[in-house]
């Protein structure tokens, strides 16, 4: 197969939802196959890439026919967020989720770089935060992985996540002042007392960071956690997102923040991204319920427990309709369909395969996931960032662990998110076939679900 790579003019799609996490960047292409000649135009060089990987997944579906192709991404933000912190990926092993990236057509790679388990990422003034030993990216390696993904047409969107999940700042800094942290949860579901926004060494550490990572950081995009911050104290909640907003601003970038970062305040414009949906998180109601949802849960969790989370979670069912009321912007990565650190259900995972997943989520099919309908939340289409998968790494102990809850459901989840619609699911199943091949043609170790007849 030849295939022919131009610069041109083709049809735009009218369409598109969302902000592209690098600007106004044209995505859309033509396809055009004639024989064994093959021909991706586009307006862009990034249009002329997505093009490529659509080739590379046709072939593989065995779908790459004699025709025109016209297409162009529904959603502008299609993005993976991978975890660090809990886990550390080399970047050798960043590299390779950029390519998978670009082959399923995604465009951001979002790094959640600290947490109660490890701080990833070198701070200049802050040289304990990474010198206990533990594995962490040079201000180099940083550069050099977003110059990487540049050449994929990929933005990296680099995390520090704070006031809360900071348990690894203060081991590295005790000087940081910390405030009472939630009571009465088991050890499965810990959460580290969040930092103290008033305390003068405090404050300074929470604008050093900032502003540090915004210095080693190429795209116009940093995340300022603010998730999880449970039983903090309203007022020190917003000040310290207040203040991690304003240092990134100050920085030349835009903040985007976890859902509960709107309750520090709403500007025009500004990002959140939606991860709570109690409505869709199958919380049980009576304790016969929790044990059909949960037929392995963790140790010391329990029907009372998830009713207490329940409790805990409950403010972020505001947090959705305040982000729109105040002119603010939505991205979807609902935990129910997006979280892959979900189970496989037992039923449908091969007899070689070893259970995988955080156990406190109920499993989900493969076909459930790529069910999810983006549209199904009735959000103004104007109030959309875009679609972005999450996947964390509690349970996760090397890279195949990693790409084998990926695979194969964030190509499922990379489908919906470029077209806007997920496929039914027969035709899904049968084009997701294919991709197995090419997954082994690439090293990616995968869940080879009963649902499938993998080729």
């Amino acid at each position: 197969m030849k295939i022919v790579r131009e610069l041109g003019e083709v049809p735009r799609r009218p369409d598109v939802i969302g902000i592209a996490p690098s600007g106004d960047v044209d995505e859309c292409y033509r396809i055009a196959v004639d024989g064994d000649t093959v021909t991706c135009r586009a307006r862009t060089n990034a249009g002329v890439a997505r093009a490529e990987a659509a080739v590379r997944l046709l072939a593989a579906e065995g779908e790459l026919r004699d025709g025109v192709v016209d297409e162009g991404p529904r959603y502008a933000w299609r993005g993976l967020m991978v975890d660090c912190a809990r886990r550390f990926w080399s970047v050798e092993e960043l590299r390779r989720i950029v390519d998978l990236c670009a082959l399923y057509r995604l465009n951001v790679l979002h790094l959640h770089l600290t947490d109660d388990q490890g701080w990833r990422i070198e701070i200049p003034g802050w040289p304990r935060l990474t010198e206990a030993g533990a594995e962490y990216y040079s201000a180099a390696e940083f550069l050099d992985l977003q110059a990487y993904a540049a050449t994929r047409f990929v933005t990296v969107v680099p995390e520090i996540d704070l006031p809360g999940h900071c348990g690894s700042a203060v081991r590295a800094c005790p000087e940081l002042r910390t405030l009472a942290a939630p009571t009465g949860l088991p050890e499965s579901v810990p959460f580290a007392a969040p930092l103290d926004p008033y305390d003068p060494v405090t404050r300074s550490f929470i604008t050093d960071v900032f502003d540090g990572l915004a210095k080693l950081t190429t795209g116009p995009y940093l995340h300022i956690g603010a998730d999880e911050a449970l039983g903090m104290d309203a007022a020190a909640f917003s000040e310290a997102v207040r203040l991690a907003r304003r240092t990134v601003r100050a920085a030349g970038k835009r903040p985007i923040g976890w859902q509960e970062s709107s309750r520090a305040g709403i500007e025009a414009e500004d990002i959140v991204q939606w991860w709570v949906d109690l409505a869709m998180l199958q919380i049980p109601d009576t304790a016969a319920e929790f044990e059909r949802l949960w037929d392995d849960p963790p140790p010391g969790f329990s029907f009372e427990i998830v009713r207490q989370l329940a409790h805990l979670y409950a403010p972020t069912d505001h947090d959705v309709a305040r982000t729109i009321a105040g002119g603010g912007r939505i991205l979807l990565s609902p935990m129910s369909h997006l979280y892959l650190d979900r189970p496989y259900p037992a039923a449908i995972v091969p007899p070689d395969h070893r259970p995988r997943g955080l156990s406190i989520y109920p499993p989900r099919t493969v076909a459930e996931i790529a069910a999810w309908d983006p549209s199904c939340y009735d959000l103004p289409p104007d109030r959309i960032v875009g679609v972005e998968a999450a996947l964390w790494s509690e349970t996760l102990t090397d890279f195949d662990d990693l790409t084998t809850m990926l695979l194969p459901r964030l190509a499922a989840i990379a489908d919906t998110a470029w077209t806007g619609t997920p496929a039914p699911w027969p035709r899904l199943r049968d084009r997701l076939a294919g991709h197995a091949a090419l997954w082994r043609s690439l090293g990616l170790a995968a869940m080879l679900t009963t649902e499938v007849d993998w080729r």
